[in-house]
């Protein structure tokens, strides 16, 4: 199969990495709203689940580096899938990033998704769960997921380095599309992938080249690559027949810029 003779892919090439997450405190509906203003319509985040189970973006396993948890929860666990939402939500996830943002939430996969379906913009959930929880975190957020979207025309991407969030999210949600992450090639890659019904492979950028790119292709699946930030890497991934590029500098790149970049 070649790339030509794969099924239509709904989403942008140019995806908004954690948001906007260096113009504005990543994984925020901030950083959405930034990345927005340069003319991104699809973004990745990073979503966990709360003790309670509520969906919520964060990308680290603790909190203190986004977070103001060190007041707030001080002597309690700093594992953020400990807490209930109802403390998390009172959390101050912008001050961090500097002052503008102070008092910025954290944003449930709920009011993500409102914000999404509102201004038609299209989404990649990296499915970031607490160490021990993967499959039961995979198979929550993807049921939420489905039932957040149900009436949207284009689904969320579900993507994580983790093979049981996606077990757990394909027994839960098969009808939700899946990616594997990868920030190595390790053996059985490809195979994995395809037993996991995924329909892309997202790789660091440094391991496409012509080969890994035709296997994928191949196989079957969409490439998409993390995280992109110079002209010169953005440009070979196009010129290899890439599909989507994760990048941090959406205020470098223009997201309907042509495939000729000038470097």
């Amino acid at each position: 199969m070649t790339q030509l003779d794969l099924p239509p892919w709904p989403y942008p090439r140019w995806i908004a990495h954690r948001g906007a997450g260096k113009l504005a405190p990543e994984n925020t509906l901030a950083a959405f709203r930034e990345g927005a203003r340069h003319g991104y319509r699809m973004f990745e985040c990073d979503v966990k689940l709360s003790a309670d189970g509520i969906p919520f973006l964060l990308h680290d396993a603790t909190l203190e580096r986004t977070t103001n948890a060190a007041g707030p929860l001080r002597g309690q666990s700093n594992v953020a899938g400990h807490h209930h939402w109802h403390a998390l939500s009172q959390l101050d996830a912008g001050s961090w990033h500097c002052a503008a943002y102070a008092g910025e939430p954290l944003p449930t996969l709920e009011a993500v998704a409102r914000y999404c379906l509102h201004n038609d913009f299209f989404l990649n959930i990296e499915i970031k769960a607490t160490p021990g929880t993967e499959h039961h975190t995979g198979a929550e957020v993807a049921r939420h997921a489905a039932r957040l979207w149900q009436d949207a025309a284009v689904p969320p991407l579900l993507t994580s380095f983790d093979v049981e969030s996606l077990e757990g999210a394909m027994q839960s949600a098969p009808e939700l599309p899946r990616g594997l992450l990868l920030d190595e090639l390790w053996t059985g890659w490809l195979e994995r992938a395809l037993t996991l019904g995924c329909q892309a492979v997202v790789c660091n950028h440094r391991l496409w080249d012509t080969s890994s790119v035709t296997q994928a292709q191949s196989a079957g699946f969409r490439t998409l690559s993390y995280t992109v930030n110079e002209k010169v890497d953005a440009q070979r991934l196009i010129a290899l027949g890439t599909d989507g590029i994760i990048t941090d500098r959406v205020d470098l790149f223009e997201p309907d810029q042509n495939i000729q970049l000038s470097i």
